[in-house]
C-alpha cells in the first residue's frame, strides 16, 4: 500500500461565542512533507471528542493550551503506523498519540506510544476504558476522592463515557451505594441495569437536591463531579461530614457566555468538614502502571463493561462533538476514522 501523502483534518476558523456552529470549524485537506529521521506516519483508527475541548475553543490560560486559529486541532487518537522512519516504532504498530481531528497523523516517534492489542476489543478500548476516559475516573474516585469500602457514591452525568466507569469502579472497590443521575429515562435504566449502579434519577424530572436525598436518604460520603451546577449544590446538602468531592468538569456551564452562580450553601463546607478536589489527569500519570494492572483484566474478562457510541468517518467529527455536547452519547463518544472517508 502506498502510504498516504496527505491529512485531511478539522481546523478552528474563529472563536466561538456561546454554543459553537459549524462556521467556527473548516475541513481541510493538508499536504504531508516527507517524514523525517526518527518520524512516523500513523493512519488513525479512532478519535476521540470530548466536553473539555470547548474550552480550548477559547483563548485563555488553561491546564492545556487554547487551539489556534487556522491551524489542526488536536485530540487522543488511536492508529497503526503506516510508514515509519524509527526503529522503534515499525509499521503496523498500534499507537495512541495526541493527534486527532485527522484521518492522518505524523511526527517524531517520541509522540506516539506503542500499545499492545487488548484480546477481544476494538483498538479503541485505548481512549475510553482503558484510555484517558478509564483512568480519569479511576483516579478521581480513588486517588482525588479517596473512596473507602461501604462509602456511599454519587455520579453526576454518570451514564457519560467517566461516569459509567466511575460507577462500576466504585462498586467493585466496595462501595456501600452508588447512586447516578442521568438526562433521560432509558439512560437511567441503563445505569441500573448495565453498569451495576444501586440507584438513579433522571435530573429534568425534577429537583436534583430533592431526588438525591430520595435515593440518599442516609447521606453520601463522595461526589464524582461531572456537571457542576445544581449537582454540585445538592451534593453539598446531601454529604455526610468528612464527605469528599473529585471536582472533574462542569459540562452544564461549558457554553455559557457570562459566568454561572457558584453553589448557595458553600458553607457547608466549613460546618461538615468536606472536601471538594479539582484534578487534571495530566498531573497523575504516574498512576498509570497501576491503574492498567488493575483494570485490564477487569475489561477482557467483561467484570468491566464499557459502551461506546461511534460515529463514521472523520469528516463528521464535528457533528460527533456536538452530539456529545448535546447528551447524544451513551458511554465514549468517539469516531471511526475510517468509516465513510
Amino acid at each position: 500500500m502506498t502510504p498516504l501523502a496527505s491529512s485531511r483534518q478539522w481546523h478552528l476558523a474563529k472563536r466561538p461565542t456561546g454554543t459553537p456552529t459549524p462556521e467556527d470549524v473548516r475541513f481541510v485537506t493538508v499536504e504531508l512533507p516527507p517524514l523525517a529521521e526518527n518520524e512516523v506516519r500513523v493512519q488513525n483508527e479512532f478519535v476521540s471528542v470530548d466536553p473539555y475541548m470547548r474550552g480550548r475553543m477559547n483563548d485563555v490560560k488553561s491546564y492545556v493550551p487554547p487551539y489556534q486559529l487556522d491551524r489542526a486541532m488536536d485530540a487522543d487518537a488511536v492508529g497503526r503506523v503506516i510508514e515509519s522512519r524509527s526503529p522503534d516504532l515499525p509499521v503496523g504498530q498500534l499507537v495512541q498519540h495526541f493527534q486527532g481531528w485527522r484521518d492522518v497523523a505524523q511526527g517524531d516517534a517520541s509522540r506516539f506510544t506503542a500499545r499492545d492489542e487488548v484480546p477481544g476489543v476494538a483498538s479503541s478500548v485505548y481512549l475510553s476504558a482503558l484510555g484517558l476516559t478509564g483512568m480519569t475516573a479511576w483516579v478521581g474516585l480513588l486517588v482525588i476522592a479517596g473512596m473507602k469500602p461501604g462509602d456511599t457514591v454519587f455520579v453526576s452525568g454518570a451514564a457519560g463515557a467517566v461516569g459509567s466507569a466511575v460507577g462500576q469502579i466504585a462498586r467493585l472497590r466496595g462501595a456501600g451505594r452508588v447512586i447516578g443521575s442521568a438526562g433521560t429515562d432509558e439512560k437511567v435504566a441503563l445505569l441500573k441495569d448495565r453498569y451495576g449502579f444501586d440507584a438513579a434519577f433522571n435530573y429534568k424530572s425534577g429537583k436534583v437536591s430533592r431526588m438525591l436525598h430520595e435515593a440518599a436518604p442516609d447521606g453520601i460520603d463522595v461526589y464524582f463531579d461531572n456537571v457542576g451546577g445544581d449537582h454540585l449544590e445538592a451534593a453539598i446538602f446531601a454529604f455526610n461530614d468528612g464527605g469528599r468531592a473529585a471536582i472533574c468538569g462542569a459540562i452544564s456551564s461549558y457554553n455559557s457566555e457570562r459566568p454561572e452562580p457558584g453553589p448557595r450553601n458553600l458553607a457547608m463546607l466549613i460546618s461538615k468538614g468536606l472536601t471538594l478536589t479539582g484534578f487534571t489527569i495530566p498531573s497523575y500519570q504516574h498512576y498509570a502502571p497501576e491503574f492498567f494492572r488493575e483494570m485490564t483484566p477487569l475489561v477482557v474478562s467483561g467484570e468491566f463493561v464499557f459502551d461506546e457510541t461511534v460515529i463514521d468517518g472523520v469528516e463528521h467529527a464535528f457533528d460527533a462533538w456536538l452530539g456529545l455536547m448535546r447528551g447524544e452519547n451513551t458511554g465514549k463518544m468517539l469516531v471511526r476514522v475510517g468509516g465513510n472517508s
